[in-house]
């Protein structure tokens, strides 16, 4: 593990390889586990003020949960998470003409329509934020629906850490990441990295 000011970051985040493989997996991460995705307190505003822009783009039963419960709710263990249809689907799943399901916020947002592109905890995925004492613990998160971007990672050559920098740096900022990136090097040089 290695700190970068109150954040502890596991070594799986520089050794482990991850790519999405969204063609593979069609967005499964969205409807499979046995909760909605965790959710910010600060969230939860921008979530119920993004509802007008995909309204229309969530399925009939995503509305009725909606309307009964709102958007999150919280979990077994406690968590604040989002809410889901039938025990899987995040109520902002969307499916295309293909099956492939994705995001209707991310959608909303990369068309201009909303300013709040998801849930942090979807963006970083596959990292997990915990917390550990007084620090934030950065932890890499293995599930078998993602074996397809592991393997494409690992063909592509890209670590995890490289390929969620935008969410990183939404997360921890800017300065924050480039420290994080000398850590790689630093890593790589003392021999803890494969090349």
């Amino acid at each position: 593990m290695i700190q970068i000011d109150d954040v502890i970051v596991s070594l799986d985040v520089f050794r482990e390889k991850f790519l999405c493989d969204l063609g593979a997996c069609k967005g499964a991460c969205c409807i499979e586990g046995d909760a909605g995705a965790p959710v910010e307190t600060g969230e939860v505003e921008a979530l119920e003020a993004s509802l007008p822009a995909v309204w229309d783009d969530l399925s009939p039963e995503a509305r009725a949960v909606i309307d009964r419960q709102g958007v999150v709710y919280v979990d077994e263990e406690g968590d604040l998470v989002t809410s889901i249809v039938n025990g899987k689907d995040c109520v902002f799943t969307c499916y295309d003409e293909s099956g492939c399901c994705y995001c209707a916020l991310e959608k909303a947002y990369r068309e201009g329509r909303i300013s709040f592109y998801k849930p942090i905890s979807c963006h970083l995925y596959p990292i997990r934020i915990g917390d550990y004492g007084p620090y934030k613990a950065v932890n890499y998160h293995r599930w078998d629906v993602c074996r397809a971007a592991v393997e494409l990672g690992r063909k592509k050559g890209v670590p995890v850490y490289r390929f969620l920098r935008e969410p990183l740096i939404r997360k921890f900022g800017e300065d924050w990441y480039h420290e994080l990136e000398e850590a790689a090097v630093e890593l790589k040089k003392q021999g803890y990295l494969d090349d």
